[in-house]
């Protein structure tokens, strides 16, 4: 665990769980690398995921297709631990380690470039809810997760509650926006309308870019992020 305070996982959350080995290899290497609030977090988005593709009558909704939406969903925040803080933006870190990791364990080139697709783009929205089915169960359990409002426009206010009785949700906001702000190797001290922080780890345009930005723009303010 990347903090001291280790996260207790009830059975109404690892009932739910997977019982491949990729899958708990996969919870056990996301235990080890994100702080808690990421952890319960990608927790809730697998099982928000699960739910609405249960919804939909989906085939991902159980068998192998879960256990690919399971990794999906726990490890799409992976990146933005220090065990994968490499040189591209953490979505892209979390992708390859999460494909790595299916690889290693029997699956297809295909199935785990599948889910480095969804991981890769789950913060670019009107691309991640159309690239492929994976790819959009898992950018729209992200957005249940983190928008009240798109919440209740896809009636997930109960679920949703239900779920967040045994992972709280822990600050979240500001843990992940920090936590990819963090990962900037440098910092500059100011910005203007002409200038924007641009590198392989925060491009100009991206979420870990705006989030540097909104951070810079307002370095005083103790709080959570204004671009999350």
């Amino acid at each position: 665990m990347a903090e001291d305070q280790a996260v207790i996982l009830n059975t109404y959350v690892t009932d739910r769980i997977p019982v491949s080995v990729a899958c708990t290899s996969a919870l056990a290497l996301v235990r080890n690398s994100v702080v808690p609030p990421i952890l319960n977090h990608s927790l809730r988005v697998y099982l928000i995921a699960v739910w609405l593709a249960q919804r939909e009558k989906s085939e991902w909704a159980g068998g192998e297709k879960q256990d690919l939406l399971f990794v999906a969903t726990v490890c799409h925040d992976l990146g933005a631990g220090d065990r994968y803080n490499g040189q591209q933006r953490f979505e892209v870190e979390g992708a390859d380690a999460a494909k790595q990791h299916l690889i290693s364990h029997g699956y297809s080139e295909a199935d785990a470039h599948q889910v480095w697709t969804a991981i890769a783009v789950h913060t670019s929205p009107g691309i991640a809810e159309r690239i492929d089915p994976l790819s959009r169960l898992v950018r729209l359990a992200v957005k249940i997760d983190f928008s009240p409002a798109f919440r209740s426009r896809m009636d997930a206010d109960a679920v949703c509650a239900e779920i967040e009785l045994h992972l709280p949700r822990l600050g979240v906001e500001r843990a992940l926006g920090d936590a990819v702000v963090k990962q900037a190797v440098k910092i500059p001290n100011s910005v203007d309308s002409l200038t924007w922080p641009n590198s392989e780890k925060h491009p100009s345009a991206s979420w870990p870019g705006i989030l540097l930005r909104a951070h810079i723009e307002n370095a005083d303010y103790d709080g959570i992020n204004p671009a999350f």
